[in-house]
């Protein structure tokens, strides 16, 4: 593809795409098929310009990469229109800025050339939806900002003040659309964060099962999914029961039995069980649309500060209906009266408030930070008690397996083969380490097990050639499943390092090998523990399910407030739900499938990007594995967001009040109250767009 380079610096650079006109579809296939290239760290595509901003790596030769891919790339190209999702948020972007920009091109337009009969006409054409909806809530009952605003229109063009009530009805339009931005622009950020999580899925085929491309899964294939998976591809249950989470996309707060014959959706976890299913929709048809419907509920995308002031705004009306009648029987002039219903609290409430939490989510994206609505940012910002697991959260996410202690003279590779095989199925971050590890030695770890069963905590059960296999924890291993050593090697069972994590593989109920894996906290970590102290966070603590005595010197190094080892699930979530019975708001972070019912009981669950399926479902913010400084961003960002919309509210009241009180007293004609008000409102709406965190501070903390 030809392009020109326009400006390039030390790791940037600007380039334009010679084309007559790009597309949405086209820049979103620039967009992703660079985006895909290992060595460019973050591309931005404007389609109106046909320009790419793209930032590379610093290592010596990238600079020739990236002009090498440019020159490859071509807008026909079918891999990389695989890569493209099945929804970018960039024709969404484009619909709403659109229907903005013509709001404002019209309400310009009329005002500059059409005559005043006309402007006139318009605005009696207008008035009628909010007369409509005034009328409507009348018949109801209810005296909310609907009926001050239709009063005020009434009254402006009763006055034959069409102006006014232009003005009025222009703002309340722009205070619309922007609410709906707001929530359309959550719902979709969420939605395509979803999506995006699943790229792999386990295939069955003649030679058993295999490790497959989502996107080259047909209808009628048949695909297996097991404890904690993401159900990845619409279809039916052929065979096997599980349980499935369907809360984010039917809003059942109990997870759902499926057997044969019951259907599955896209995006839906599974809780327990393993199950066989026959694919009815391919990748990309429809599951973005499910994923929408399922979290379509906007009050969750609202902070309470923000309901809070909505409904004042509401709560207002009667007294502002009542001091618009008061002062026009006290004094018998119009003018005086109709200020208490010029300005209008809910115009810049419904304006600056989304547009503050739009902001936010967008910056919080911006930090590779998902939020998944206003609501947990205020949370965040009030929380004084964090938990951390530690595995994959205060540990890092890519553990090593550094030793394998066979027993019973069973062969080391032989051991790790079965491990792999085994722990595949259930991708965490040790899970991960034991498959890494087979595939650098190259040892190929094909189907030769039966059906496996995960125990949440704990670990896996299988048979391999009609043998009990088993791989977990010492409590599962020893305790509940009463393996044995073989004689005589006690000793080394004793002599394992307690600086490692051990995961203990039995076979016929006789222990056969020991994986150490070197499990190394986060550099960042003891420092950003510190932090969030500094950031008003009063408690931290640390839950795990290793021994007490590794427990203890990890809290130790990081002071950590407050530490439990050897916990289960079930313990987790009591204790979160113990901190917040007293009366603490409480952050959970964690990335396991054994961190899901924590992170479900906390007032903000924070999963790691890279952690298990299910954590990510049930959590209402992702951060990214490479920094926990994302934290101490997410707590900023929180804040900042809180302190603008108290702000904002404080200042619409004060500032609105002020105007009302010397239109009562005759100080301000009506029209100049509504010209201080409008002017008021599109100021405070501009600056609830900028960004709340400077970009140093943010950089400081990635």
């Amino acid at each position: 593809m030809k392009c020109r380079i326009l400006h390039e610096t030390s790791r940037r650079m600007r380039v334009h795409m010679i084309s007559r006109r790009m597309t949405l579809e086209q820049a979103d296939l620039l967009e992703y098929y660079l985006r895909n290239k290992p060595f460019i760290t973050d591309v931005k595509v404007n389609d109106r310009t046909g320009d790419a901003i793209i930032f590379y790596r610093r290592e010596e030769g990238r600079r020739e990469d990236v002009i090498d891919a440019l020159r490859r790339f071509n807008y026909d190209d079918a891999r990389a229109a695989q890569l493209v999702p099945e929804q970018t948020g960039r024709a969404l972007s484009r619909q709403y800025e659109e229907k903005l920009v013509m709001l404002v091109a019209g309400y310009g337009f009329r005002n500059l050339f059409l005559p005043a009969p006309l402007r006139s006409a318009w605005a009696v054409l207008r008035s009628i939806r909010f007369i409509t909806e005034g009328l409507k809530s009348l018949l109801r009952g209810k005296l909310n900002v609907s009926v001050l605003d239709a009063t005020a229109i009434t009254a402006s063009m009763v006055r034959g003040d069409f102006s006014t009530a232009s003005s009025v009805m222009f703002l309340l339009t722009v205070g619309e659309v922007l609410e709906e931005w707001t929530h359309r622009k959550s719902v979709d950020d969420l939605a395509r964060s979803m999506s995006l999580k699943v790229d792999k899925v386990w295939l069955r085929a003649e030679s058993g099962e295999i490790l497959a491309d989502v996107r080259s899964v047909k209808p009628g294939d048949e695909i297996i999914v097991h404890t904690s998976n993401v159900i990845p591809l619409d279809g039916k249950v052929i065979e096997g029961e599980i349980t499935v989470n369907q809360a984010s996309m039917t809003g059942e707060s109990v997870p759902v039995a499926k057997s044969a014959g019951g259907y599955v959706y896209a995006g839906t976890v599974v809780e327990e069980g393993d199950a066989v299913i026959e694919v009815t929709k391919a990748s990309g048809s429809g599951k973005y649309d499910q994923i929408v419907r399922m979290i379509e509920e906007s009050e969750k995308l609202k902070s309470n500060t923000e309901t809070k002031a909505f409904h004042l705004a509401d709560r207002l009306v009667p007294y502002s209906l009542g001091g618009t009648i008061l002062t026009w029987l006290l004094t018998r002039n119009a003018n005086r009266a109709l200020s208490f219903l010029m300005v209008d609290f809910s115009c810049a409430l419904k304006l600056s408030m989304p547009l503050s939490v739009l902001s936010a989510i967008r910056e919080a994206g911006e930090c590779d930070i998902t939020v998944k609505g206003g609501k947990f940012l205020e949370a965040a910002a009030k929380a004084d008690t964090v938990v951390f697991d530690k595995t994959g959260t205060l540990t890092h996410a890519t553990p090593k397996v550094v030793e394998i202690v066979t027993f019973g003279g069973a062969d080391e590779t032989e051991c790790l083969r079965l491990a792999a095989c085994l722990e595949e199925h259930y991708p965490h971050s040790i899970a991960n380490a034991v498959v890494g590890e087979a595939a650098e030695r190259g040892i190929v770890h094909d189907e030769m097990h039966s059906k496996v069963q995960y125990v949440v905590a704990h670990g896996i059960s299988s048979s391999v050639d009609g043998k009990k296999t088993l791989i977990g924890s010492y409590h599962f291993i020893f305790e509940d499943e009463g393996c044995t050593v073989p004689p005589g090697e006690e000793h080394k069972l004793q002599e394992l390092s307690p600086a490692y994590s051990h995961l203990y593989l039995a076979l016929d109920g006789v222990l056969i090998a020991v994986l150490c894996i070197f499990d190394p906290l986060r550099a960042e970590a003891p420092e950003i523990i510190n932090k969030l102290h500094a950031l008003g966070i009063r408690k931290v603590c640390m839950m795990t399910g290793d021994n007490r005595r590794t427990a203890e010197a990890i809290a130790s190094s990081l002071h950590i407030d407050e530490f439990h080892a050897e916990v289960l699930p079930d313990d987790k979530a009591a204790f979160v739900k113990a901190e917040r019975g007293g009366g603490h708001t409480v952050i959970m972070v964690g990335d396991g499938v054994n961190d899901a019912p924590a992170l479900s009981e906390a007032d903000v669950g924070v999963a790691i990007s890279d952690g298990a399926a299910i954590a990510r479902e049930v959590a209402d913010i992702t951060i990214s594995t490479d920094n926990l400084g994302q934290l101490l961003i997410l707590r900023k960002l929180s804040t900042q967001l809180m302190n603008r919309i108290n702000f904002h509210y404080r200042f619409i009241m004060t500032f609105n009040a002020l105007l009302i009180a010397l239109g009562v007293f005759g100080i301000l004609p009506p029209a100049s109250s509504a010209l201080l008000h409008n002017g008021s409102t599109i100021v405070t709406g501009l600056w609830s767009m900028t960004n709340l965190l400077e970009d140093k501070e943010k950089n400081r903390n990635q």
